[in-house]
């Protein structure tokens, strides 16, 4: 869904983008920064309850995933290798954000309305384990010939919800923004899983394997 709002993005931070290309950063340092830019502001700000601060280290850096995609492109350093790369990298950043939230809710202080902090653990590692086993199954999907891709949560929609959520928190002091989201991130998770595979399994039907 959110995935159109890219070539909006991609224009706006193009400038910085190329004044990077002109002091000679190639693409695969601006995935490698971002990635650690990423992670490192959730699991230093997210565990220390800092969430509005952590949400806009972590956002300077997501930007990155749009600018070296775009930089790739125009320097024709687009590559299999560049494709490889982003992908792995973005599952840890992913990763870590709900990680930081994982750690922040595992705390003796942590502040919910919904419940106590154990269940809001559980909720924050089940959307780990799940955006990953939803980016798994598009990947798997695509490598057997096949197409995975779509259902009601994408990567770029869990971003977005989490960070503009978790960032309302930390802003208003409001715990139930978070709690609210990790609910809906793990049910609209197991819906785009099993929507994928019955994407895959529409497909497969009566398909022979690629020969390995």
């Amino acid at each position: 869904m959110l995935e159109r709002f890219r070539q909006f993005w991609t224009k706006v931070w193009a400038p910085l983008a190329d004044l990077l290309l002109r002091l000679g950063v190639k693409p695969d340092h601006v995935t490698i920064v971002s990635t650690l830019g990423v992670s490192a502001g959730a699991l230093w700000f997210f565990p220390r309850g800092e969430f509005f601060v952590g949400v806009l280290v972590v956002t300077a850096f997501v930007f990155g995933d749009i600018m070296d995609g775009y930089m790739a492109r125009k320097t024709g350093q687009s590559s299999a290798w560049g494709a490889f790369l982003d992908s792995t990298l973005d599952r840890f950043g992913d990763a870590s954000i709900f990680a930081g939230l994982v750690l922040y809710y595992a705390t003796a202080d942590a502040e919910t309305t919904l419940g106590g902090p154990t269940l809001y653990l559980c909720l924050s590692l089940a959307c780990l384990v799940l955006g990953n086993i939803t980016s798994y199954a598009r990947a798997r999907a695509e490598s057997l010939g096949m197409t995975a891709k779509g259902g009601i949560a994408e990567r770029a929609d869990r971003l977005v919800a989490i960070l503009v959520m978790t960032g309302f928190n930390g802003l208003f002091g409001l715990p139930i923004l978070t709690e609210i989201t990790l609910w809906a991130l793990t049910a609209a998770s197991i819906v785009t899983i099993v929507q994928r595979m019955v994407m895959v399994h529409r497909q497969a039907v009566g398909k022979p394997l690629p020969p390995a």
